[in-house]
């Protein structure tokens, strides 16, 4: 897709934002075709506020009746963008902490083909992290160590940045039905992302901290998102290695989960025998409880090593992008008579070498026929 033809959205979530929204809106640039600014049932009128003093013909406003959290307000704005064609959908907040001048940086990877989902990082520069309050910089590692395991991204940090963009092919074929709609909405995207394994890519960022109102309460969640955390670990685990694939990496953990458990279980029983009756464990049974648990750990690190190195690498835009050229190329061959087929973005572009193989590889399978063109008779 070239970045001229890209139709840009950028969706704002609106809740107790009335003193940054109008600033945030008059910062956005001309290479975004639309916004759409989701007042969440903000008891402080902020649609009402921007339709009253925004000119800006690109903002639309759209209203809940019912406060539905974060993510739901971001994926009505994302079904909006869909529904107008928007190609790109950039969510920013409308608190003033992120940038709009940004938008370029976090849309630039996906239409080079690197990514199909971006999102910002606030810590890359060591020296912009100090201006960050010590809880959220406490929080942030926290909650990123535990993302890292439940959505599979070992090579992101920052999981509840809320600067992202997404390509419409990623945006439609995720379950936005099931993804949550409240705080949690981030870190479930990423986990969401890998079950399509989807290419996310870290965005470096500052973030601006003023008079603004976080309205998260980390004592409040805390407990929700370790929850919800180990419920997609075991979701994404299974999909992976037992569901779509098996694996060596699909047997190294549950035996390594039963040695270890075995080794500990075995090892505190003995113990607990030979000191209410004051002998030494032998060397065979301490080698019974030692050798499981050693083995054990390995198998498990062994599966961790093997998940850091699965992170997804090839974009599923690419991915559709390539199954679409390759049938066009096809179609092309198979009715050299008829018009080409046109398909946006890539119809005047060769084949690369990767797909010039799979098309011989599939004429190999499934000969194209030959169309004889000499006249009958």
């Amino acid at each position: 897709m070239s970045p001229y033809q890209a139709k840009i959205a950028v969706i704002i979530p609106s809740y107790k934002v009335t003193a940054h929204i109008l600033d945030v809106l008059a910062r956005i640039g001309p290479e975004v075709a639309a916004v759409y600014v989701v007042d969440d049932c903000c008891p402080e009128g902020s649609g009402d506020l921007v339709e009253a003093h925004c000119i800006d013909p690109r903002v639309k406003v759209i209203r809940h009746q019912v406060n539905g959290g974060v993510g739901a307000a971001v994926i009505t704005g994302y079904m909006a963008a869909l529904d107008d064609g928007m190609d790109i959908m950039v969510k920013i907040d409308g608190d003033g902490q992120m940038d709009p001048g940004m938008v370029p940086d976090f849309v630039a990877p996906i239409l080079a083909g690197e990514a199909d989902y971006t999102k910002g990082n606030r810590f890359f520069d060591l020296e912009q992290i100090q201006a960050m309050p010590t809880i959220r910089l406490f929080g942030n590692a926290v909650l990123s160590f535990f993302n890292k395991i439940s959505s599979g991204y070992w090579n992101l940090f920052d999981p509840t940045n809320g600067y992202t963009a997404l390509h419409r092919d990623v945006a439609r074929s995720l379950p936005f039905a099931r993804i949550s709609e409240r705080y949690f909405f981030e870190s479930d995207m990423l986990f969401r992302l890998n079950t399509l394994q989807a290419v996310v890519v870290d965005i470096p960022m500052n973030a601006t901290y003023g008079d603004e109102v976080s309205n998260l309460r980390i004592s409040k969640v805390a407990g929700e998102f370790f929850k919800k955390h180990i419920k997609n670990t075991c979701k994404r685990i299974f999909y992976n290695y037992y569901l779509r694939d098996l694996s060596l990496a699909s047997l190294q953990l549950p035996l390594g989960v039963l040695l270890t458990l075995f080794g500990i279980a075995f090892g505190t029983r003995e113990w607990i025998h030979g000191s209410a009756a004051g002998v030494t464990a032998s060397a065979g049974t301490v080698m019974l409880a030692a050798l499981p648990l050693l083995v054990g750990i390995q198998f498990i690190l062994a599966f961790i090593g093997h998940d850091i190195l699965s992170v997804p690498k090839r974009p599923f835009l690419r991915t559709s992008r390539t199954l679409q050229r390759i049938m066009t190329a096809e179609q092309q061959a198979a009715s050299p008579v008829t018009a080409p087929v046109s398909v946006p973005g890539w119809q005047s572009t060769p084949l690369t070498e990767e797909e010039q193989r799979i098309v011989d590889t599939l004429n190999i399978v499934h000969p194209v026929p030959h169309h004889d063109s000499r006249p009958v008779g």
